[in-house]
């Protein structure tokens, strides 16, 4: 989600025996459509059948992550959302980084060459459902340009184009033999419930259950109500039956005008939320709290969950999309996972799409194996977007930690459900849309550095997303030198030419170029670089598949070097990095029956020194991958 317009953590909610579940619907699986893709793509994206492209593991792919408003204008007749007025009416205002800008569907279909030819076989969009347009006190507003303040999740966003146009880029993407992500949303909606204690949304601090229990009026001393009802650990429809009144912690309204903000229409309820003011994000407050004024859930309550799983279960049999990310996982409780999650793999299954990747999102400052590895035991999530991996890189390349921290992060594979062979399937990134750029993170860690030097860091940065086990998510604009000068909003910049003072201003990385003109050459040496080893990657299932062994490791910057095993032969592919500013000669450990070395990457040497150890010569801020055989 958004800083300071998106959310940390929820976790425990709705039991499967307490669901009232529709029906599975059957649809006829759409159509394959051949399509001729240039010789360059990687090999297991050329002209997939959609039978093919449903059978891949999530393992096998490559991730392109954008925001739709910020990648390419397709059609400026959406600009506004079909909204009149200025930008605090429409939301648009191509010149400011929190508003729309105006990209759209027509845009990311205008560009999927673009996005291929990188080496992506997999595309994941921001949320696409209608936003509140703007929200904020007077003289702080921004838009949902970003998609995570939903008001009607049943139909797309306007500014994006229309529930048709979305099927088409869906239709389109899959007709590429590539597959489509929707980003979700189920801890919040838009701020739309206000309170009648706080003038202002987010000058409303959380209310505990201890000292504003659901059965009394503002606090403990206040008149009884919601008589019988045995609390939200008791998740039941007799007992939510019971709590019919939401005065408990404060006193919740809807301001004329929003009364049908939201659809579906039980949303526009407020007994469906919490309404305990704004979350601090630790203890209770973290699964019930309002996430900067946005509206939380309650999703302990039966009806939640089963509005929820209707709402999203639709998307699946209308789109025919092949995965979620889940936003603000953590702040959703356990047993509203443990219903959703099951229910979500089976409708994809009914309709054909055997390999539904869901992925949630526990943001984190630092890297914490094992909470991300809780939420997959206890929320029985399949797969987590890697904090823990990115946190470690972040360090890594930033030269502010030793290259033991990766191996510390890969070490706790073993926490996770499913232990490491599950965490072939986290997807792993180096930049996102909340927490910033890796360039930034370089040019932050190395203001003097030359603009070489920080292209080669993060050049390697994204080396090892892609080398290292987990499925490698490319940020949009990364492969352009983006850089930014912060997290969130700026961070997200335009690759169309943008209006945008801050973003033009942004020295990019690699190139003299700035945001002000267009942004998808295929020439600059970061996209070249990435799609280069995107085609190692698909040709080589060692490095999509494979068990993945730590061989070497430094307290400082320096070496770090790892052996992927191809699961079907055994044959070891053997990969190092140097992540400092010196030479190094080393030698390393690699599997006694490697007899012979090719290089698929960089110098290698074609044979061991001895049985069992290999001669590794890197330059500084450098990569080598070598391929042995028996």
């Amino acid at each position: 989600m958004a800083a300071a317009q998106k959310g940390p953590a929820k976790r425990n909610m709705a039991r499967t025996g307490m669901l009232s579940i529709s029906p599975l619907k059957m649809f006829v699986p759409l159509a394959a459509t051949a399509v001729a893709l240039m010789a360059a793509l990687p090999v297991h994206a050329e002209g997939a059948s959609l039978d093919a492209l449903r059978a891949r593991l999530p393992q096998d792919e490559v991730i392109y992550f954008l925001l739709p408003d910020r990648f390419e204008n397709g059609d400026t007749t959406n600009d506004r959302g079909g909204l009149k007025g200025d930008r605090l009416k429409t939301g648009f205002d191509p010149a400011s980084k929190g508003f729309y800008n105006g990209g759209d569907f027509k845009g990311v279909m205008k560009r999927l060459d673009y996005i291929q030819s990188l080496g992506a076989t997999a595309v994941w969009l921001a949320p696409v459902f209608k936003n509140k347009p703007v929200q904020g006190d007077p003289g702080s507003e921004s838009a949902g340009y970003h998609g995570y303040w939903i008001t009607d999740f049943t139909h797309v966003d306007p500014h994006f184009g229309t529930d048709a146009e979305f099927k088409a880029l869906v239709d389109a993407v899959h007709a590429r033999g590539m597959k489509f992500y929707m980003d979700i949303v189920i801890n919040h909606t838009a701020d739309v419930i206000q309170y009648k204690e706080c003038p202002h949304q987010l000058a409303c601090p959380y209310r505990s259950r201890a000292d504003y229990p659901y059965t009394r009026v503002g606090g403990v001393n206040g008149a009884s109500i919601n008589d019988g009802f045995l609390g939200d650990s008791v998740q039941t429809e007799a007992n939510f039956a019971r709590l019919t009144d939401p005065n408990f912690a404060y006193t919740p309204y809807v301001p004329k005008g929003e009364e049908h903000a939201k659809a579906p229409a039980w949303l526009n309820d407020p007994i469906y939320y919490h309404n305990r003011g704004n979350s601090t994000f630790s203890g209770e407050s973290s699964t019930m709290g309002d996430f900067s004024g946005l509206d939380d859930l309650m999703t302990e309550n039966p009806r939640v969950v089963r509005g929820m799983i209707d709402i999203f279960a639709a998307w699946i049999d209308k789109y025919r999309i092949d995965g979620f990310r889940i936003d603000t996982e953590r702040h959703v409780n356990s047993e509203f996972w443990r219903a959703f999650i099951p229910v979500m793999q089976a409708r994809a299954k009914a309709d054909g799409i055997p390999n539904f990747h869901v992925f949630g999102e526990i943001a984190m400052d630092e890297p914490d194996v094992a909470e991300l590895a809780r939420h997959t035991r206890e929320d029985k999530l399949p797969s987590v977007l890697d904090f823990g991996f990115a946190k470690a890189v972040k360090h890594v390349i930033a030269g502010s930690a030793g290259t033991d921290m990766l191996a510390r992060v890969f070490a706790d594979d073993s926490l996770y459900e499913g232990g490491a062979a599950a965490a072939l399937a986290h997807p792993s990134f180096v930049s996102n849309h909340d927490q910033g750029r890796m360039a930034w993170f370089a040019r932050t860690a190395f203001p003097e550095a030359s603009d070489e030097e920080i292209l080669k860091r993060v050049t390697l940065a994204h080396a090892m997303m892609f080398t290292m086990r987990g499925v490698p998510t490319v940020y949009y604009g990364d492969e352009q030198g983006f850089a930014g000068v912060g997290n969130d909003m700026s961070a997200r910049a335009d690759m169309f030419p943008s209006k945008v003072e801050e973003y033009n201003e942004a020295p990019l990385v690699g190139t003299k170029r700035t945001t002000a003109t267009s942004s998808f050459t295929i020439d600059h040496s970061l996209y070249r670089a990435i799609r280069d080893i995107s085609r190692i990657r698909a040709q080589q299932p060692a490095l999509r598949q494979g068990r993945q062994i730590v061989r070497a490791t430094s307290e400082k910057p320096g070496l770090f070097a790892i052996s992927r095993i191809d699961p079907a032969t055994g044959h070891e592919i053997v990969i190092a990095y140097n992540t400092s500013v010196r030479p190094i000669e080393a030698q390393i450990e690699v599997d006694a029956k490697s007899r012979l070395f090719a290089p698929l990457h960089g110098n290698c040497v074609s044979k061991p020194s001895a049985p069992g150890s290999y001669h590794i010569s890197l330059q500084p801020l450098d990569y080598v991958i070598c391929s042995g055989t028996p």
